[in-house]
C-alpha cells in the first residue's frame, strides 16, 4: 500500500465473467516508479501479458486517475483508459477531460481494472469507494446520448453536479476497431479502440457518483508555490490566458488557419499540404477552404457556450449549435467538440469544408462511439480508393467531399452495415491488407495520423513514427515548438535535433498523463511547476532530473511491452507519401518539395533513448529499474531478436 498524498490507496479489480469485485491498495514502489493514471495503468496492463487478444476476456481495461487528478491542481480533470489496442496491437492509453476523472477520485477510488466478459450487457456504478454491477440489457444498442440520460434516471444523482457517465455506443458494441468511450456526451477517450475493448466485455457504461473526498496536499506550502507559479504562467501565456489566449478564445481549432498558412495541413488523404495547394494542383476540381471550418469561423458564427473541465481556467471547449439539411432532412445539433483534429479528418482531409455538417458528424461520432479522427481518415482513404477504382469489386464507394454520404456512412460503420462499412470498421491496416491498398493508408502501427503534416513539421514525423500507441500528436507535441515557439522556436523544416526534442516531449507528456493533468498546461508550465505540484501533493522530494527519468521509465515500459508483442524499429515508420521512395508526394506551397527525413531522425532518436533498432536493451531496463517481464533478449550492439527466441 502507499501512504503518499494524492492517493486513496484503493483500486477495484472487477471480474466481469464472475461478476465479482475485489479491492486492493497501490504498491508504494509502483506509485513512486510509475506515478499513476497512464504510467501505473501501463504497468497493470503489462502484468496481464502482451500476448492477450485485445478483444478477448483476458485483456485488461483500466480506468486510472493520478495523484493530481481531482485536486486543486490546474487542469486536473483528466482520466486515463489503458489497455491493449484492438486497432494497433500495442499498449494504448486514451484520456478524456470533463469531470469523470475528478469524480472517480472524489468517490474514493484511484482506479478500476476490468477483466473477463459479462454474460449479459452490464454497467458499473461507483459510489463511496465501492463498485456495483447492474444489468444493461435494456440500453444495449442505444446511442451514447440516450444512454447517459437513461442512466441518470436509474442512479440517484444529477449529471453535471455529482454524476458522470462513461459509455459506449454501437461502435464499441460492434467492436469497431476504433470504437471509443465517451464521457458526458462529448469528451472522448477516442484513440486506440478502447470502446471496442469495453464492448467485447459486454460493459456498456461506468457511472460515477462522487462524494467530497478531494485529496489534500501532503506539503501544503510546496503545493501552493507550484499552484501559484502555474496559474501565473497560464494567465501570462498567449495560448492559455483565460478569455484572451488563442486556445481559450478558439479552442484547439485555433490551429486550422495556422497549419493551412504554413502548408502543414494534410489534405485529400494527405496528398497535399493545404487546401490552397490542393486547389492549385487539381484545376477544375471543386475547391475547399480551411478557413470555413476554422476556430475563428466557428466562434463568429455557431458558438453558443464555453464550458470547462474540472479546475480549468482556460475553457478550450467550444459548444456549437447548427441547423442544416442532410439528404432532405433538417437536423439541429448542439455539441461541444468542434475540435481541430476532428474538423481536419472529417473536413479538409476528406475534401469537405461544410462547417455545419462537420458539426453534425462530430456529434454523430460521439453518439455512435467512434473516434472522429480515425473515422474521418478512414472515409478519406475510401474516397481515394474510390477515385482509383479500388472499391469497384465491392460495388460501393464514396466521392470526395460528399458530406451527405459521409453522414450515412458513419452510421453504417458503427453498425457494420454493408461490405464497405464493415471493411472500414476494421481500421486502416485491415483495409490495406484486404484490398492491397497500403499506399492509401495514412497509418502508423495501424492508427492514422492526426492533423499535422510531417513534410512540414519534421518533429511530428519522428513523433508519429516512434509513438508507442500508433500515429499520435499527443505523445510528444512538437507543434508547440514548431508553430508556437514554446518553450523555444524550432524551424519546422529542420530535422536535426528533432529526435532529441521528441524524446524530451514524450517524457514530459508521460509525466503529465500520469499525474493526470491536461497537456495544454505545457503551453505555459514546465518541469519546475510539475515538480513543485507533485512533491507538494505527495509529500515526496524528487528533483527535476528524477521526475524526467520517471517519464523516460514510463515511455520505455510501453516500448518494452510493444517489443514483447512483436514490434521493433521496422514499425517506427511513416506512410510512403511522406518519405523518400516510390510513393513519395513532396509538399507544396511553403512546403514545396519537402519530404520527411525519417531515417536520419530515427538514428538520433534511438541514440537518445539508448534503444537498439527500436528495441529496449536489457541494460536499459536495468538502468531504469524496470524489473518486469522476461527482458527483450538484446543488448547494446547486438541485433534485435524476439524475447521468446
Amino acid at each position: 500500500m502507499t501512504e503518499l498524498g494524492g492517493y486513496h490507496d484503493s483500486v477495484a479489480r472487477v471480474d466481469l465473467s464472475a461478476g465479482e469485485v475485489q479491492y486492493e491498495g497501490i504498491d508504494d514502489e509502483d506509485a513512486k516508479k510509475y506515478i499513476g493514471a497512464r504510467g501505473l495503468g501501463v504497468k497493470y496492463v503489462f502484468e496481464q501479458g502482451p500476448d492477450v487478444d485485445p478483444l478477448g476476456p483476458d485483456n485488461l481495461l483500466a480506468f486510472m486517475t493520478g495523484p493530481l487528478t481531482g485536486t486543486q491542481t490546474v487542469m486536473s480533470g483528466r482520466i486515463a483508459v489503458v489497455t491493449k489496442s484492438p486497432l494497433t496491437g500495442t499498449v494504448t492509453d486514451s484520456h478524456h477531460g470533463g469531470w469523470s476523472g475528478a469524480r472517480l477520485k472524489w468517490s474514493g477510488m484511484d482506479g478500476l481494472l476490468f477483466t473477463g466478459k459479462a454474460d449479459h450487457p452490464t454497467y458499473a456504478v461507483v459510489e463511496d469507494g465501492e463498485v456495483e454491477l447492474r444489468d444493461a440489457s435494456h440500453i444495449w444498442g442505444w446511442g451514447i446520448h440516450d444512454t447517459i440520460d437513461e442512466l441518470e434516471g436509474e442512479v440517484d444523482g444529477t449529471l453535471g453536479k455529482n454524476l458522470s457517465v462513461m459509455a459506449i455506443g454501437p461502435g464499441g458494441e460492434n467492436q469497431v476497431r476504433f470504437g471509443c468511450i465517451v464521457n458526458e456526451d462529448d469528451r472522448a477517450s477516442g484513440r486506440g479502440g478502447t470502446g471496442a475493448v469495453m464492448g467485447s466485455k459486454n460493459l456498456k457504461a461506468v457511472v460515477v457518483k462522487s462524494g467530497t473526498r478531494m485529496p489534500k496536499p501532503a506539503d501544503p506550502e510546496t503545493f501552493k508555490q507550484g499552484y501559484q507559479q502555474a496559474m501565473e504562467l497560464i494567465r501570462e501565456s498567449e495560448v492559455t490566458a483565460p478569455n484572451e489566449g488563442g486556445l481559450s478564445l478558439y479552442g484547439t481549432n485555433v490551429l486550422m488557419n495556422a497549419t493551412e498558412e504554413m502548408d502543414g495541413l494534410p489534405t485529400r488523404n494527405g496528398r497535399y499540404t493545404s487546401t490552397s495547394s490542393e486547389a492549385a494542383a487539381t484545376p477544375g476540381d471543386h475547391n475547399i477552404e480551411a478557413e470555413r471550418v476554422s476556430g475563428e469561423n466557428v466562434r463568429e458564427n455557431i458558438l453558443v457556450d464555453e464550458p470547462t473541465c474540472h479546475s480549468c481556467p482556460v475553457a478550450c471547449k467550444k459548444e456549437v449549435e447548427v441547423t442544416t439539411t442532410v439528404k432532405g432532412e433538417e437536423m439541429n445539433v448542439r455539441g461541444e467538440s468542434y475540435e481541430y483534429e476532428s474538423a481536419f479528418a472529417l473536413g479538409p482531409n476528406s475534401m469537405n469544408d461544410d462547417r455545419d455538417k462537420i458539426a453534425v458528424m462530430i456529434d454523430q461520432c460521439n453518439d455512435l462511439g467512434i473516434d472522429t479522427i480515425e473515422a474521418g481518415n478512414m472515409i478519406a482513404m475510401a474516397m481515394e480508393m474510390t477515385e482509383q477504382g479500388k472499391l469497384d469489386a465491392l460495388g460501393e464507394g464514396i466521392e470526395w467531399g460528399d458530406a451527405d454520404e459521409m453522414v450515412g456512412l458513419l452510421d453504417r460503420i458503427a453498425n457494420r452495415e454493408g461490405d464497405l462499412a464493415d471493411l472500414l470498421a476494421g481500421g486502416a491496416n485491415h483495409v490495406a491488407d484486404v484490398m492491397d491498398a497500403h499506399e492509401n493508408s495514412l497509418a502508423v502501427k495501424g492508427q492514422t495520423i492526426p492533423a499535422y503534416d510531417p513534410r512540414c513539421m519534421k518533429g511530428m514525423g519522428i513523433g508519429y513514427a516512434t509513438s508507442n500507441r500508433g500515429a499520435c500528436h499527443l505523445r510528444g507535441y512538437t507543434p508547440s515548438a514548431e508553430i508556437l515557439g514554446i518553450p523555444e522556436k524550432h524551424d519546422p523544416y529542420q530535422w536535426e535535433g528533432k529526435g532529441e526534442l521528441v524524446a524530451l516531449f514524450q517524457d514530459m507528456h508521460a509525466i503529465s498523463d500520469s499525474f493526470d493533468i491536461c497537456k495544454f498546461n505545457a503551453f505555459a508550465e514546465g518541469i519546475e511547476e510539475y515538480v513543485l505540484q507533485y512533491n507538494g501533493m505527495t509529500g515526496r522530494d524528487v528533483t527535476e532530473d528524477e521526475l524526467l527519468e520517471t517519464g523516460d521509465r514510463i515511455y520505455t515500459l510501453e516500448r518494452y511491452y510493444n517489443n514483447l508483442a512483436g514490434f521493433d524499429g521496422s514499425d517506427d515508420s511513416l506512410p510512403g507519401r511522406f518519405v523518400p521512395g516510390d510513393e513519395a508526394v513532396p509538399g507544396q506551397g511553403a512546403s514545396e518539395g519537402e519530404l520527411c527525413e525519417l531515417e536520419e531522425m530515427k538514428d538520433e532518436y534511438y541514440e537518445r533513448r539508448q534503444w537498439v533498432d527500436g528495441v529496449v536493451p536489457d541494460e536499459r531496463l536495468e538502468e531504469l529499474g524496470i524489473d518486469l517481464g522476461p527482458g527483450t533478449g538484446v543488448s547494446s550492439g547486438d541485433s534485435t531478436a524476439p524475447a521468446d527466441d
